[in-house]
């Protein structure tokens, strides 16, 4: 095709049960729906069912490490699911991928932390489970489509599909998925992408749906909200040191690098006196040499402003690198503003973005993510 198609693809079917084509009848193409318990979700599974498809709702077991803790929502969110799925009038089942999440991703999260770096468990959870085990799962089902409750859109042009931003800006999850492929977004169903929140917590009331006021998950992706330097102390050693300034002055004692981030301000246990600013400390750098925390006054403070970036294991929806002869638009944190850079690519995977204006607390670990304009072209791991 030489035109742009909005998905969802293909074309919603015929209303009823099937359409007559020579004789035969037909079969509506069949989307799982993976369904979280919250008002997301439901809504677009709903808005599947009165488009026509076939659906079929499945809820995620991913964690299973303390699930009597009062932090883990899954047997709640479990209630909610099968509510809402009795509510719309569609089967539902329940699927453990607890093993795949701990090998793929929560191992990862962990060595990241242990390296002094900041991972971001929600990317890699969106490309090895939702989109990958769930994906198998699914088509194992004789699903054509997986759908899920994300804020974004999938288009085709060409004959490659494009992952766009979601009309509600405040809500948009590309950063999120821009790890995903081509196979992956061919399958993939967003009917969410042209609604506000507001909208869809309208038709979640309108329709009945028991969840239609559920409060958003925030909390790390399928273990929930909870205190996470507590949590992450379960799993890793503390290893106190001291914090220091960049000429090298000692003002406060960390309880192991892991368990900050570049940019933090909270939970220092350092504050200002007569001798300083008086101003807030923030995190600016880690030595895991010297097992030493930088830390410097004051939120622009120049430790903590970055006019260039490096980054490893770029990825690239399309399957290949955009033309870097021009600038394009990035953010190095989901809640950042787009701002300008360019890019220059290396043969050894490493990828060097400049921007306009420098981008505060750059992060190791993290991602940038790059767009052209509503397109999420991909983006890579800041190193």
């Amino acid at each position: 095709m030489t035109n742009e198609q909005a998905l969802p693809h293909p074309n919603p079917p015929p209303e009823g049960e099937g359409a007559i084509v020579k004789g035969n009848l037909q079969p509506r193409p069949c989307v799982v729906v993976g369904m979280s318990g919250g008002v997301d979700s439901a809504v677009t599974a709903l808005l599947l069912k009165q488009q026509g498809y076939e659906v079929i709702g499945l809820f995620m077991k991913n964690w299973e490490d303390d699930d009597d803790d009062e932090y883990c929502s899954s047997r709640q969110d479990l209630i909610d699911a099968v509510s809402v799925a009795d509510t719309i009038g569609i089967p539902i089942e329940a699927v453990n991928f607890a093993k795949e999440y701990k090998d793929r991703v929560f191992g990862y999260f962990l060595r990241e932390y242990e390296a002094g770096r900041t991972p971001n468990p929600d990317i890699l959870c969106n490309s090895e489970i939702k989109f990958k085990a769930f994906l198998d799962h699914a088509i194992r089902l004789g699903a054509d489509f997986i759908a899920t409750g994300h804020y974004a859109e999938v288009r085709e042009v060409d004959g490659t599909y494009q992952l766009l931003k979601a009309k509600d800006a405040s809500k948009d999850q590309s950063y999120f998925l821009h790890r995903l492929s081509q196979h992956q977004l061919s399958k993939a169903m967003f009917p969410l992408g042209q609604l506000l929140k507001s909208q869809v917590r309208d038709i979640a009331r309108d329709h009945g749906l028991s969840n239609h006021a559920k409060r958003d998950s925030t909390g790390i992706c399928f273990i929930g909200e909870r205190p996470f330097r507590e949590f992450l102390n379960r799993y890793l050693p503390t290893k106190p040191g001291d914090m220091v300034t960049h000429e090298g002055k000692v003002v406060g004692e960390h309880m192991g690098l892991s368990f900050y981030t570049i940019g933090q301000r909270q939970g220092l246990g350092i504050g200002g006196s007569r001798e300083t600013s008086g101003e807030p400390w923030f995190v600016a750098s880690k030595n895991m040499q010297l097992n030493q925390l930088i830390v410097v006054q004051g939120h622009d403070h120049p430790l903590l402003l970055s006019p260039q970036l490096d980054t490893l294991d770029m990825h690239w929806i399309s399957g290949s690198p955009p033309d870097t002869s021009r600038d394009y638009a990035a953010k190095t944190r989901y809640r950042q503003q787009d701002a300008s850079c360019n890019i220059t690519l290396a043969e050894n995977e490493l990828s060097h973005f400049t921007f306009s204006s420098p981008q505060w607390a750059v992060t190791p670990g993290q991602s940038v993510v790059v767009y052209d304009g509503n397109i999420c072209l991909g983006g890579g791991i800041i190193s």
